[in-house]
């Protein structure tokens, strides 16, 4: 039977349709094929084209620029110059020996560098290019590059380290750098393939290392063509890194300076806080040592001699080191008795030499006693038996307490290594670290900064700079980052009693102005820079004999905190001279002289001093070994 015209007509329609359809997807494959035939044949002809001569192409990271570290005014205190160096990818090089000989041939290299590079490439992934020789000089470079053909895998590279232009000054502040080692590798949070790069600098202590995210930077890329034997044909193209931030310190590098050249000598430390903002102006310990000579790897015999050295210049004592504060604790006693309301500005305590509590015998320092005494002259002779009596009225739970509010017991939020926490302690704390019950004359000795009481000298400058102005201060290290400013913090009112504050400043400031002061010999003349302190020692050991008549290691460390001007404080100062016997004689001349320099902003007139003193003063000035820290660099960055 015939189909209808009608279907017949219809299903013509239809397959003219389907006919189009395949036609346009076999015409748009054709197309597409074309296309990527044309893609690969023209566009990547070149690139193929090395692949067939058996090239090929490398992605490398770039190293980004490290960020720099400033002073306050803005004098470089870490910066970067460019060095020579010979890297080598032991996949590429073949016969590593045969490469390493040809290359000792022509550039002189350590011996110990390069058993140390042999090792490393052969732990290290074959493709990862490792450090040969580093620091080597523009002619060692140039002998390699014109005899590359003869050293497959072998690249001299220009590259950046870091240089530290104040070397001494700013060691246990802004720290060093060094190469990546096998634990730096090994830690858990931080997986940054930065880290892979031959000879990376990381930063090891201070600033460099409690800073490294923010200066380290981005790493960039490099596209390269190398060829059969690795020799590097040329750069395809390259993405640049992101360098790091640059960091602005608070920290002033001429009253650094000043500060490191009087503490020389000694195995010292000293904190110079701005009583407002916290800005910590600077902070001294000594001895130090050349951070540049750990940047490269220091010796062995360098390293040995800073272990060996008594004066322990590797840490940094302002910061890490604790001390029982002595009697700049006497403050925190009288305020805590005054708080509680178990003393006032009249009440006098008698010393007679001594104390009997428990039947045992706790002595002044002034063996005949100081008779009578209120709160001002307390302070004032630093009468041991007045804490005694503010210890048993008040207790160690206020007394601490007290401790804490000003700043002991805290470990403050510094970028620097290893800041301590120091002690105030608590009948709780004694029964879960000693496995004893709190006694009587644990709250005696705590009550002179003696026992179980621990602080550091950043610590010291803390509470000093709450006792000037009544604020909660904190500490601030880090001025700027990439130029944008820090917050400031704390600041609050510390919620102690003006009136009771007035008080011990009135003590503090007849420590140093009023005569029979402990401090007296080393005030401030003139009303506009006069400076309220107190003097405290640190007893070592339990002896009874005099400091002269024992070894360094055995006496006792001097301690001084003060703050100056009196009317209105501008900078709190605190200093520790390890076994330096008492605090009027080795630590307060010290401070006296650090206040000076950072109120006048340079050497003080003599005028500054008393009269007596002028004489010697003026020697020791001219025996400081001061340096301007922009001719320092300056002379750091032509050499």
């Amino acid at each position: 039977m015939r189909r209808p015209v009608k279907d017949t007509a219809q299903s013509q329609r239809k397959i003219t349709r389907r006919a189009l359809f395949l036609g346009a997807s076999q015409l748009a494959f054709v197309g597409a094929l074309g296309a990527r035939m044309q893609y690969l044949q023209l566009d990547q002809s070149d690139q193929y084209r090395l692949l067939a001569d058996e090239n090929r192409i490398n992605i490398r990271l770039l190293p980004p620029a490290r960020g720099l570290i400033y002073d306050r005014n803005g004098i470089p205190l870490a910066t970067n110059k460019p060095v020579y160096r010979i890297t080598m990818i032991r996949e590429d090089a073949g016969d590593v020996d045969a490469v390493v000989a040809r290359l000792k041939a022509l550039a002189p290299i350590d011996p110990e560098e390069l058993t140390r590079a042999l090792e490393e490439l052969k732990r290290r992934s074959p493709f990862v290019p490792v450090t040969i020789a580093d620091n080597v000089t523009w002619d060692d470079i140039a002998e390699v590059a014109v005899n590359a053909p003869a050293l497959p895998g072998v690249t001299p590279e220009v590259g950046l380290t870091r240089l530290y232009p104040l070397d001494n000054d700013f060691a246990h502040i802004v720290g060093y750098v060094g190469a990546v080692n096998e634990a730096d590798l090994n830690r858990a949070n931080d997986r940054d393939p930065l880290l892979q790069i031959p000879r990376f600098q990381i930063g090891k202590i201070g600033v460099e290392a409690k800073l490294e995210k923010t200066l380290r930077g981005k790493a960039g890329t490099k596209r390269i063509e190398v060829n059969a034997v690795g020799r590097v044909m040329r750069e395809l193209g390259r993405e640049e890194g992101i360098a790091g931030a640059n960091l602005q310190l608070t920290i002033d590098s001429a009253l650094q300076n000043y500060v490191q050249a009087r503490l020389a000598g000694e195995s010292a430390a000293a904190v110079v806080m701005d009583v407002v903002t916290g800005d910590l102006l600077a902070i001294g310990s000594t001895p130090a040592f050349d951070p540049n000579k750990f940047v490269n790897g220091i010796s062995q015999t360098d390293y040995t001699a800073l272990l060996e050295n008594k004066y322990r210049p590797l840490p940094n004592k302002a910061m890490q080191g604790i001390y029982p504060p002595g009697s700049t604790f006497k403050m925190i006693t009288a305020l805590a008795a005054l708080e509680a309301g178990e003393t006032t500005s009249e009440d006098t305590v008698k010393c007679k030499g001594h104390v009997e509590v428990g039947g045992r015998r706790f002595h002044c320092w002034k063996r005949s006693g100081h008779g009578n005494m209120d709160l001002m002259n307390s302070l004032k002779n630093s009468c041991d038996v007045y804490y005694y009596e503010m210890a048993q009225r008040a207790g160690i739970e206020k007394i601490s307490a007290m401790a804490k509010r000003f700043g002991f017991g805290t470990k403050f939020d510094i970028p620097m290594s290893s800041v301590a926490k120091g002690l105030a302690p608590t009948k709780a704390w004694k029964r879960e670290n000693r496995d004893a019950d709190w006694v009587i004359g644990d709250s005696l000795n705590a009550s002179i900064g003696q026992g179980f009481v621990l602080s550091s000298p950043l610590q010291q400058a803390v509470m000093t700079a709450r006792l000037a102005t009544g604020k909660a201060v904190r500490p601030r290290l880090v001025k700027s980052i990439n130029g944008i400013e820090e917050p400031l913090q704390g600041g609050a009112d510390i919620g102690v009693n003006e009136n009771h504050l007035r008080l011990v400043r009135k003590g503090m400031f007849a420590v140093t102005n009023a005569s029979g002061g402990t401090a007296y010999r080393s005030r401030i003349l003139g009303d506009e820079y006069q400076m309220a302190g107190k003097t405290g020692t640190s007893q070592v050991g339990n002896k009874v004999v005099r400091n002269a008549d024992v070894i360094w290691e055995k006496r006792d460390h001097a301690l001084f905190v003060s703050y100056a001007p009196y009317d209105n404080p501008r900078i709190a100062v605190s200093v520790i001279v390890e076994h330096g016997g008492g605090g009027s004689k080795a630590a307060a001349p010290i401070a006296r002289d650090i206040t000076l320099q950072a109120l006048y902003g340079g050497l003080p007139p003599l005028s500054a001093y008393p009269k007596a003193d002028r004489w010697r003063i003026q020697k020791e000035q001219r025996a400081l070994p001061l340096r301007d820290p922009k001719t320092a660099v300056e002379k750091s960055d032509q050499a």
